[in-house]
């Protein structure tokens, strides 16, 4: 059922969305350098590398770590690179993630591959047999501002309490926090 639903919601979204992608992705081209979407490296179901696209946001020249671990994160952003990370444009590649059946809607989110203490945790906690989410249950309970510990706390309890009725209202509360941009990283 979650299978279904993730198919026919992100067909839908695509199709919502593909003018404004478009639109995204030229004004990518135009104010930057480099390739319109980036592709990390991330960790899947059962700790499994995928490639995960993003619209980029910041510079080519940029580490592949863990915004926050940065010093100086701002002076990455490409020009348009802060406007998409609040407003979580820079997200919705991610569809294609779903439709290939890397990810869903709902789940954690994908560490970067060498985000090795969070992957430890997640898979000590048994989060790894979770597909990861374009939105989870620790997303919407502090995003960017919570440490490692408390993400995997918020993981292992979604694992205890998922269903569709519980992922339909994560779903809700991820667009609230999106519009309101409660704990968004720039």
């Amino acid at each position: 059922m979650k299978r279904l639903f993730d198919l026919l919601f992100a067909i839908l979204l695509s199709l919502i969305f593909l003018f404004p992608c478009l639109l995204i992705a030229l004004a990518i081209r135009i104010t930057s350098p480099g390739p319109v979407l980036y592709w990390s490296d991330r960790v899947g179901r059962k700790n499994v590398i995928f490639r995960m696209p993003k619209f980029r946001t910041m510079r080519i020249d940029t580490p592949a770590v863990a915004t926050h671990l940065l010093g100086d994160p701002d002076r990455y952003l490409t020009p348009i690179g802060s406007f998409l990370r609040r407003s979580s444009l820079d997200e919705l590649p991610q569809l294609w993630s779903i439709l290939k059946g890397d990810m869903s809607f709902v789940g954690p989110r994908p560490a970067l591959f060498n985000q090795y203490d969070l992957i430890e945790h997640r898979t000590h906690h048994r989060v790894d047999t979770l597909l990861p989410g374009l939105t989870g249950w620790a997303q919407i309970n502090g995003r960017d501002e919570l440490n490692i510990q408390e993400k995997v706390k918020f993981d292992a309890e979604y694992l205890r309490l998922q269903s569709m009725l519980f992922d339909l209202k994560i779903l809700l509360w991820t667009l609230l926090r999106v519009v309101r941009r409660d704990g968004v990283s720039h």
